[in-house]
């Protein structure tokens, strides 16, 4: 119904209380109806009545429509007008709110403008549900990009999520629309309603919510996330030197809701897992965690790759600021926090980012450029330009409110290549009729162009499996940017190798010498991943040929070849302590292997091998030139044995190192040496400490005059069987052994 003192149509209220108005500031709150005449329209529709309260007076409002419009024409007075509501309930109780709609645009000026043009990095600081104060009044600013939409709504537990309660502006430069909503506090639970102009009608998860319920619930929550004070000033202020190409980098990559569980079967917390990974990290001399993806999503099988809420840290370890606490202990510990970052698709879940405003607003329309066939996800659209704001906008928020190290970029070959695991006629071309992805190219590159201006001591590393040039090389000289690229060809190569019985290694030598032809190409990264242990591919000990003795010590000697080899490293959790199950996120590895002997040995070798790699700059100071490198014996397939030098330039240092890839024991083994002196056995994965046959190289070994290959010098040891050998000289000396 429609009383005669309404001073606009019935249209207008029934467009309002049916929540199809798309303009709800042009409606409710106050509006002069001339110089000296105000009137006030409210829709509350569990109100029994309702009253303006103006200078401690309360006029009564008229219910317009029996559905909850309230109306009120105020005499002599103008605007802006600061009154309050007062609300009475069905249960009789009354409420004095703050209206809405008498509050001004928050979002204005130079911010409205850079998310227009979508160049507002931090768009974080703007879009989402912030907590602030508006003309004195304490509450939450929600805003989000819907360029589409009809009508935007906020809904939560405080509009009993009626989505015409709450209906937000419109900016329609932005695309943005925004409300402050007053008196709300942290902990309020909230999603947009969207209208499309198609009749779509859903309700939205905030894409740059802070916070988010625990799945499967999947609303977002109210979050205050600047309110942690963080205790690692001497990590950032030394964080250049750790992350360096020149320093020695030892991933250690973790899911976190599966590396230990409590006997209930549950996840550990963020505060708890700092009280026991972090220190054990730490033992372990690895110098930085890597995360599998920790932002909100809603399926555990995904790994954490099909993300929802890229700016919500997951709320099954708990809250925002116990994720900040976890990231400051490992700063505090010396440890360097890399998240696995997945820019390159999202999750098709009603509530997340697909179809967003009744259109394909953040992926492509054409399912040739925004399904992903293998994954049944959704492909960013990088061409957008809101699109890449939002991307590189969540990339920066990790490292400016997480203090964040390094992102790892999951999927850079999807992104790169239009035809990524499409069939001919699955895919479309680009403007030049090639099958690079010329829009992601640009993203990616812009990407790290912001991450190493505004932060240049963090890293990005790349997940790329092709052959793309310059994957590694800066933005100004054609490259895409990152700092470090995933080295999947010595991975699947050195694995393969691995796998053959040592009998028939002799017959496959040259994958193992294969990798310095390009291994200074790029700055590479040597991954044993959570993807090398998964679907049927078994754990990396179970890879390992032969009976139980030489499994173990084959996985030795293929972790002391990855430290040896050229490039940083990274191994998957449960690698270290010999894991013979295929890793589940469903269950905690298998910690009580270590009861068993072979298994802490191999644990001891893993952490001795860490910290020798950090105390010896042979081993990582030059990495990325033939200056930290130099084959001693790369021919001798028929005895599947290499050896090589590495070496830092700057000091001088030196380490050699000898790989036996046969169950052989290798007697007086002739290795050339640079200089004259006395040699040491510094690290041997065959000592019996780590399980092995304890075929060692006790005392010195001295230098003798013959030369060996293209070296002046050489030394005599034994090589253990499917054993590696470091060696380091301890004594330059002008007398050497002649023999005799």
């Amino acid at each position: 119904m429609m009383s005669e003192l309404s001073t606009i149509p019935l249209s207008v209220i029934e467009s309002i209380v049916a929540g199809t108005h798309g303009d709800p500031f042009a409606v409710l709150g106050p509006h002069a109806l001339d110089e000296n005449c105000v009137v006030v329209r409210a829709f509350l529709p569990t109100a029994v009545s309702v009253s303006v309260r103006l200078h401690d007076t309360d006029f009564p409002m008229t219910r317009i429509h029996e559905a909850g419009f309230y109306e009120v024409i105020l005499p002599e007075q103008s605007l802006p007008l600061s009154y309050q509501l007062l609300v009475l309930d069905a249960s009789q109780k009354t409420h004095l709110y703050e209206d809405p709609y008498n509050f001004p645009p928050v979002i204005t000026g130079l911010d409205e403008y850079l998310l227009a043009e979508g160049t507002h990095w931090r768009m974080y600081e703007k879009l989402g549900a912030h907590l602030t104060q508006v003309n004195g009044v304490n509450g939450v600013l929600f805003a989000v990009w819907a360029p589409n939409a009809q009508r935007v709504s906020v809904i939560g537990n405080f509009n009993n999520w009626d989505g015409r309660r709450h209906p937000m502006r419109f900016h329609h430069d932005s695309g943005i629309w925004e409300l402050f909503v007053p008196h709300l506090g942290e902990g309020e639970l909230y999603k947009y309603e969207i209208r499309g102009h198609n009749g779509y009608l859903v309700a939205k998860a905030d894409p740059v919510g802070f916070y988010a319920e625990k799945r499967p619930n999947t609303a977002s929550i109210v979050w205050n996330i600047n309110k942690y004070t963080w205790q690692d000033t001497q990590w950032m202020q030394r964080r250049h030197q750790a992350n360096a190409p020149n320093a020695p980098i030892s991933i250690y990559e973790v899911h976190l809701g599966s590396w230990q569980r409590r006997e209930d079967g549950e996840w550990l917390s963020y505060e708890e897992l700092s009280q026991t990974l972090i220190p054990y990290v730490k033992e372990m001399g690895y110098t930085h965690i890597e995360l599998l993806p920790i932002a909100e999503h809603p399926y555990d099988g995904s790994w954490g790759y099909q993300v929802t809420g890229y700016f919500a840290p997951t709320s099954r370890y708990g809250p925002p600021e116990a994720f900040m606490a976890f990231v400051d202990t490992c700063h505090q510990a010396g440890i360097g926090v890399i998240l696995d970052w997945v820019p390159a698709h999202f999750p098709t879940d009603q509530h997340g980012l697909g179809y967003f405003d009744g259109t394909h607003l953040y992926e492509h329309a054409d399912p040739r450029q925004g399904y992903h066939p293998d994954w049944g996800t959704l492909i960013f659209n990088y061409g957008r330009r809101e699109v890449r704001q939002f991307l590189v906008s969540n990339a920066l928020f990790w490292l400016d409110k997480y203090h964040i190290d390094g992102l790892r970029v999951d999927a850079v070959a999807s992104m790169l290549y239009l035809d990524f695991s499409r069939k001919p006629g699955e895919w479309i071309p680009n403007r030049y009729g090639g099958r690079e992805n010329l829009d992601a190219i640009e993203f990616i590159k812009t990407f790290n162009q912001h991450i190493h201006e505004q932060f240049p001591d963090v890293i990005t590393i790349a997940e790329e499996s092709t052959a793309w040039p310059g994957v590694t090389q800066p933005v100004e000289n054609g490259g895409l940017g990152f700092d470090f690229k995933w080295n999947m060809g010595w991975m699947h190569d050195t694995l393969k190798y691995m796998q053959h019985d040592p009998i028939y290694r002799s017959h496959h030598h040259g994958m193992m010498t294969f990798s310095l032809l390009y291994a200074f190409s790029e700055k590479f990264l040597l991954p044993f991943s959570h993807d090398e242990v998964v679907h049927l591919k078994k754990s990396m000990l179970d890879k390992m040929p032969g009976d139980l003795w030489q499994k173990f010590a084959n996985l030795r000697l293929l972790y002391g070849y990855q430290y040896a080899h050229p490039g940083k490293k990274l191994l998957f959790m449960g690698g270290e302590i010999g894991q013979w199950r295929e890793w589940s996120e469903a269950r905690s590895l298998d910690w009580h292997l270590l009861e068993d002997d072979r298994h802490l040995g191999l644990q001891k070798f893993v952490r001795d091998l860490n910290h020798f790699y950090q105390q010896e700059a042979a081993l990582f100071a030059e990495d990325y030139s033939w200056e930290g490198f130099r084959w001693l014996d790369l021919h001798d397939a028929q005895r599947s044995i290499l050896a090589f030098l590495r070496r830092a330039p700057a000091s001088g240092e030196e380490i050699y190192v000898v790989c036996n890839f046969t169950p052989v024991v290798r007697q007086e083994y002739r290795l050339g040496v640079t200089m004259p002196g006395m040699y040491r056995e510094v690290l041997n994965s065959d000592a019996v400490l780590y399980g092995g046959s304890g075929v060692c190289n006790e005392g010195e070994l001295m230098s003798r005059p013959t030369g060996h290959f293209d070296l002046p010098y050489s030394i005599e040891l034994t090589l253990p069987p499917l054993g590696i050998v470091f060696l380091k000289c301890i004594g330059q000396s002008d007398e050497v052994n002649d023999g005799e």
